[in-house]
């Protein structure tokens, strides 16, 4: 009998970590999932996640803040870890402008942390969070990870790109096999209360006006939950090697000579706000009220994922309708907070 592997699993009681972390279980897998519980945003949210695990005896969580250096490398002394999936970060765009601190010591302390202790204990695979955001003033579509991202928007891009600099930089000296993705625009149930299909969702039930920027025109690769961590574990089950046609002269930014890789991770079809709004309402069945603004510091107008790499290497692509993903995240939303 094939004993079952052991994933570390950072952010565990966030969105993504959640999903991912109860992916991983029903699959067979052990994990270990660590959080600092942070009030960012709702804390009773994340304990609800947190306690969907509560009986589960694969699963095993420790309140841990990643930017303290030895309590990350005594969970990394304490266990031995065949995948770490780090999906921990301060996220937030705009949360950026006020609070640059915070995304010094949750995404380039607490990152280093990580990959120092993946590095001593000779981690097999480190999978983490990068974000469509490092595209930044970046205009050609669709975003490629073969393209050039040398000039982020916003302080949480930056710490992103640093991520993924940082995440070479081990891999080129440590032979420590880093995969980055890139992950655009996620939602679905039990999603962040700070992101727009939530946010809209919650004000327009609350008949109160949603400000909507760059009037209305936006558009966002929306990429539902399922599609995520399929694509998410999918890669962390393949461990990153070198690319034998790399080359010094032209080098290729996705991938390197070092076991290094990066993928996107989007629906491959941005969709302009006005329609999201649209299907919103339609799944509410109530229109909101919308408060036309310009364009805020540190947005973009527009993403959109090439998602080729990922189909060519990982054999995934995803592929959840806008409209299927918002009325599960409508049905959860209603059946978790009721009708208002």
């Amino acid at each position: 009998m094939v004993e079952p592997r052991c994933y570390l699993v950072t952010g565990v009681a966030g969105f993504i970590g959640f999903h991912t972390t109860r992916y991983l279980l029903e699959r067979g897998d052990r994990v270990v999932g660590v959080d600092n519980l942070n009030d960012y945003y709702s804390v009773s949210l994340k304990r609800d996640r947190l306690a969907h695990f509560d009986n589960e005896p694969q699963f095993q969580f420790q309140h841990v803040e990643l930017a303290d250096t030895q309590q990350v490398a005594s969970l990394f002394q304490s266990h031995q870890f065949d995948v770490v999936i780090h999906l921990a970060a301060q996220a937030g765009v705009r949360y950026s402008l006020t609070n640059p601190h915070a995304y010094v010591d949750a995404n380039l302390t607490g990152f280093i942390n990580v990959l120092e202790g993946c590095r001593h204990q000779a981690t097999p695979h480190l999978v983490y969070a990068s974000s469509s955001s490092v595209y930044g003033a970046h205009t050609s579509m669709p975003f490629s990870v073969h393209h050039n991202v040398d000039h982020p928007v916003s302080l949480y891009a930056a710490t992103k790109k640093s991520n993924e600099l940082m995440a070479h930089a081990y891999s080129h000296l440590y032979n420590l096999p880093t995969t980055g993705l890139r992950f655009f625009t996620v939602y679905g149930p039990w999603g962040r209360p700070d992101m727009a299909i939530f946010h809209f969702s919650k004000a327009i039930l609350e008949d109160r006006p949603i400000d909507v920027f760059n009037n209305g025109q936006m558009k966002r690769d929306f990429t539902y939950i399922d599609d995520i961590v399929e694509g998410l574990v999918r890669t962390a089950d393949r461990v990153a090697t070198p690319n034998a046609a790399w080359s010094s002269v032209d080098p290729d930014p996705g991938s390197s000579s070092a076991p290094y890789r990066l993928y996107n991770i989007g629906n491959n079809q941005p969709v302009e706000l006005m329609e999201m709004i649209g299907v919103i309402e339609s799944c509410l069945g109530k229109t909101a009220r919308k408060n036309m603004l310009p364009m805020q510091p540190g947005d973009v107008p527009a993403t959109y994922a090439d998602v080729d790499d990922l189909i060519a290497d990982v054999g995934f692509r995803p592929d959840t309708p806008l409209e299927v993903g918002i009325q599960r995240f409508v049905d959860w939303y209603l059946d978790y907070y009721g009708r208002p």
